[in-house]
């Protein structure tokens, strides 16, 4: 029998203003111009260990954290830059991280992978394969408990959607009425293998249906349609309804991470897909052709981003490395006063 070719649904797209359409623009140009430029520090040495680009998938978190509100969390795995600063983190402290300094977000010892922000409700970057899975289950479980009608959105790849841990986190999510988003960033490739060669079951959202949750598939490269589907998703949360599974059909044109020379797909193949689907050229064609922005409008945002980018580089530069003594702290978490969440 010959595998069911997978389609992410159409849903209305919402009707959004110039200045929410060039936000977009802005935020997707700073995470791709912020994730160059860590390509770049990696490659002279700065940033050390596994460091994991989000270039291509901009459009994901972009139109999911425009359906987000203030309080609601996020969680997700190691590609974890772009999360961070589409949920408003400093790129100051996201690259001073990323290099292993002080002022980083956790304070240079975290690195590319394990970052946090409790002030921005970003509760990581998880360096192992959906195990940020259940955590993201569990937040929104603190969330239904406290009943402050919050939403968790827990990002995973398809590569994870395969994990014994996703399944016991659908059941518990569904059986609890935990309101959480499980978004799937199918990127077409689990490190270097194909979704083909990795599943009998290529539509991961309908996998929920095991469990009684609703879901869908969504272009993941068209912001607007991920916006639709994130609000779709959210709503459905906030009524109490449980959780709710999007797939969010993207594409990632770096390799898996920057010691992969991703081999195991054709220029081709990845030129087609920056040519004809990118996300940000997308927004760029319908800013100009809605006459919502100039040629100069534009060069003006991404002369901006550019300076925001290398600005967080020389912060991470000049900011020193930690001193010794913080092998020591941090080590356990400090009690809570009572009734406070997470």
């Amino acid at each position: 029998m010959a595998a069911r070719k997978t389609t992410a649904k159409s849903a209305a797209k919402p009707n959004v203003s110039a200045d929410e359409l060039k936000q977009y623009y802005r935020d997707m140009l700073l995470i791709r111009r912020f994730e160059e430029k860590a390509g770049q520090l990696y490659g002279m040495g700065l940033i050390g260990g596994f460091c994991h680009l989000y270039i291509g998938q901009e459009a994901v978190v972009v139109g999911l954290e425009a359906a987000a509100e203030e309080g609601d969390k996020r969680v997700t795995s190691y590609r974890d830059h772009g999360h961070m600063l589409a949920c408003g983190m400093d790129p100051n402290g996201v690259m001073a991280e990323l290099t292993g300094r002080e002022g980083g977000y956790s304070k240079g010892k975290g690195g590319s992978m394990h970052m946090f922000s409790r002030e921005k409700h970003f509760y990581g970057g998880h360096g192992i394969v959906a195990a940020q899975v259940p955590i993201g289950a569990g937040l929104a479980f603190a969330d239904k408990y406290l009943g402050n009608d919050r939403v968790t959105f827990a990002y995973f790849g398809d590569g994870a959607a395969n994990q014994g841990q996703v399944a016991e986190s659908y059941n518990m999510a569904e059986l609890w009425d935990l309101p959480v988003i499980f978004v799937i960033e199918n990127n077409q490739y689990a490190m270097g293998t194909a979704v083909k060669r990795a599943t009998k079951s290529p539509d991961f959202w309908e996998r929920g249906a095991a469990y009684g949750i609703e879901g869908e598939a969504v272009d993941g490269m068209d912001v607007l349609a991920v916006k639709a589907a994130g609000e779709k998703a959210v709503a459905h949360c906030r009524a109490g309804k449980g959780p709710y599974i999007l797939e969010v059909m993207t594409y990632r044109y770096r390799g898996h991470s920057m010691s992969d020379p991703a081999k195991y797909r054709t220029r081709e193949e990845v030129q087609e897909m920056r040519e004809k689907r990118d996300a940000i050229e997308n927004v760029r064609q319908m800013l100009l052709t809605g006459k919502h922005a100039s040629e100069e409008d534009l060069k003006e945002i991404d002369k901006e981003i550019k300076d925001i980018v290398n600005a967080s580089a020389e912060f991470a530069k000049d900011s020193p490395e930690p001193d010794l003594s913080e092998l020591w702290t941090d080590i356990y978490a400090k009690e809570l006063p009572q009734g406070e969440a997470v």
